[in-house]
């Protein structure tokens, strides 16, 4: 399962620094999100895009990690020639991360019972 189907992510930046913060959609999720999104699983999924250290605050209150991206951001938007000057992909790539199977949401595209549903 990839985490866009039991989360979701915003992200945001200030100068060389990017952070991603990920909320589980099913609050039974969270312990396992703890467990399965380390930040060097972070750092791993980010290579060759964040050069410096990934730290993860943990926000129990409601079900999220934030993870700090160190210069990632080739130097800031005034210094950058990247496509996504502010990181602003940088969620939905986080997004594209497997976080294997076990998650109480259900995978995207079944049926759910609720508006919207297939």
């Amino acid at each position: 399962m990839i985490l866009r189907e039991v989360a979701y992510a915003r992200s945001g930046d200030k100068g060389d620094t990017s952070n991603i913060c990920v909320f589980v959609h099913e609050p039974a999720d969270y312990p396992m999100l703890v467990e399965r999104l380390t930040a060097e699983r972070v750092r791993q999924h980010f290579a060759g895009l964040v050069r410096g250290e990934v730290v993860r605050y943990e926000l129990p209150r409601v079900q999220g990690l934030n993870f700090v991206l160190f210069q990632a951001l080739d130097g800031g938007v005034s210094a950058t020639l990247r496509i996504d000057p502010h990181g602003k992909s940088f969620q939905s790539l986080a997004l594209a991360m497997d976080v294997g199977d076990g998650w109480s949401a259900r995978p995207l595209g079944e049926a759910s019972g609720t508006v919207g549903g297939a």
